[in-house]
């Protein structure tokens, strides 16, 4: 949170001062003083502010075109045109070699060190787990485990890069996919939810139905019990559940017709 804070004021602040002047060599300056800060690491606001783009056409248009390399591009982009490029100063050739590593990152949680060596132009791997450690890692652009073993680094967590303007028609349909699936699993859901109550309705009826006929049976059992004068052992057990061998007789009784049905002696 620390960090996309700090990256918020720095934008604000270059951001002002290109709105602030017209002046292309001012211009120029602050380009190289925002490519050039260790904890700014987005560049596309600064980049659509409308007195930068003005440097087009300009003596100092390679400073515009340098902006959008630290927006959107790496390392390897900036040695196939250094032609027309300014040269890099040591911090923007640090920050480029870090934005390069987060261009990496975006698409694979594992990163060979062959390839990290050979984008980064670094010759050995002490050379490439000191950059890793001490220029991503402890500037909070990336967090990673390095498997030397496996000759890798493992990528937890890396800071996102400024989105081109060609990839926000990807972006926009990709969400769009996404808020489709989310509005079709929460319809999904909605109708388990509405199935789950009206099986618990169900259930409730059906108890409270079962329930009803439990004391229905008793009532009935008591009056055949107070017609017949025989006491509630006669077809209640110690734990309160209906005699098995009474309700069999009862059962009998009703079916058998009236003149072969057992008649209770007189008390």
């Amino acid at each position: 949170m620390e960090m996309e804070k700090r990256q918020a004021d720095l934008i604000e602040q270059f951001t002002q001062q290109a709105e602030a002047t017209r002046d292309p060599r001012v211009l120029a300056s602050i380009i190289a003083d925002a490519t050039c800060h260790p904890s700014l690491f987005a560049f596309s606001e600064i980049l659509s502010v409308s007195n930068i783009s003005k440097l087009e056409g300009t003596q100092f248009s390679s400073s515009l075109d340098l902006l959008r390399l630290f927006a959107y591009g790496t390392w390897s982009d900036y040695k196939s045109n250094a032609g027309h490029l300014p040269s890099l100063l040591p911090d923007q050739l640090r920050k480029m070699k870090q934005l390069s590593v987060l261009t990496l990152a975006e698409t694979k949680k594992v990163l060979p060190y062959d390839r990290l060596m050979h984008e980064l132009d670094v010759s050995n791997v002490r050379e490439l787990e000191d950059f890793l450690i001490n220029e991503c890692m402890y500037s909070g652009i990336v967090r990673g485990k390095l498997d030397q073993l496996r000759r890798c680094f493992e990528v937890q967590f890396a800071a996102g890069r400024d989105i081109k303007p060609e990839q926000l028609d990807g972006m926009i349909e990709a969400l769009s996919n996404w808020l489709g699936t989310s509005d079709n699993m929460l319809q999904s859901i909605q109708e388990k939810i509405k199935w789950a109550d009206m099986m618990s309705e169900a259930n409730r009826k059906h108890k409270k139905e079962v329930e009803d006929r439990t004391e229905e049976v008793k009532k009935t059992l008591k009056v055949d019990m107070d017609m017949r004068g025989g006491g509630p052992d006669d077809f209640m057990s110690e734990s309160g559940a209906v005699g098995l061998g009474s309700l069999m007789d009862l059962e009998e009784d009703r079916v058998r017709p009236k003149r072969y049905r057992r008649r209770n002696p007189m008390p």
